[in-house]
């Protein structure tokens, strides 16, 4: 069985990119992530503290865009999504992260990456 909680649309500021213009300035970031928890125990307990906490994943996200700087956001991907696991006890995650802005004739750009827990693996 394979639950997932979401969260979805989740906008941060960075300073990202590889441009000496990009350098000085936050852009927002857009967040899609999908992780993978078994929910049946808070389910059954109705125990905020046995399911994921998406408001202290969201605020971790949000802090961790705040104080690094990536050039690439395949950088920043790789390394929030390995935070992740390790801070949560994540089983695996899948982010999308988007870069509004970054080609004019586009939406967004940006990556997908799927990543499981070393213990899962």
């Amino acid at each position: 069985m394979k639950d997932i909680v979401f969260i979805e649309g989740l906008k941060a500021q960075a300073v990202i990119g590889v441009y000496d213009w990009e350098k000085q300035i936050k852009q927002e970031l857009v967040f899609d992530l999908e992780m993978e928890h078994d929910n049946r125990l808070p389910a059954a307990t109705d125990d905020l503290s046995k399911t994921l906490d998406y408001e202290a994943i969201s605020n971790f996200i949000l802090a961790f865009c705040d104080e690094r700087q990536f050039e690439l956001i395949e950088t920043l991907a790789e390394h929030l999504v390995g935070d992740l696991i390790g801070q949560f006890t994540l089983n695996a995650v899948t982010l999308t992260l988007r870069k509004p802005g970054a080609v004019a004739a586009a939406q967004a750009v940006g990556v997908k990456i799927h990543r499981k827990s070393v213990s899962t693996i």
